[in-house]
């Protein structure tokens, strides 16, 4: 007899608002791998929020606390950076601000927070 694995990537019956966070935390790291590879040299920022991305967007799919409180997190993370950084926590590009403030309202939705609280282990 095999052994079901109930691992998954994706998670069709959680609220869409969760949904689209994890399709928005993949997509992230996916662009943080283009960046790493193009980019030339090994910037461990960007290898950790590509990692934490994949993590979290997991951990979320699974119904696991951890993922949640992650993208949280890694949702928060660019603000910070810039705000450390540059003390400017909104950046210049547009369409960067608009996908980070998108998962930030889509992790702190009321429907993806009462989901998470429920049914997350």
């Amino acid at each position: 007899m095999a052994l079901v694995q109930n691992r998954r990537w994706l998670n069709p019956t959680q609220p869409q608002t969760l949904q689209i966070a994890v399709f928005v935390l993949y997509l992230n790291a996916a662009f943080g791998l283009l960046r790493l590879l193009l980019g030339g040299a090994l910037d461990l920022v960007v290898l950790a929020t590509v990692i934490g991305g994949v993590a979290a967007g997991n951990g979320i799919a699974n119904e696991r606390k951890w993922g949640y409180w992650l993208g949280l997190a890694l949702a928060f993370l660019p603000f910070g950076l810039r705000f450390l950084l540059y003390g400017n926590p909104f950046g210049i590009s547009v369409i960067n601000l608009m996908f980070e403030i998108a998962l930030v309202a889509l992790l702190l939705h009321p429907q993806s927070r009462e989901y998470q609280r429920i049914w997350f282990k």
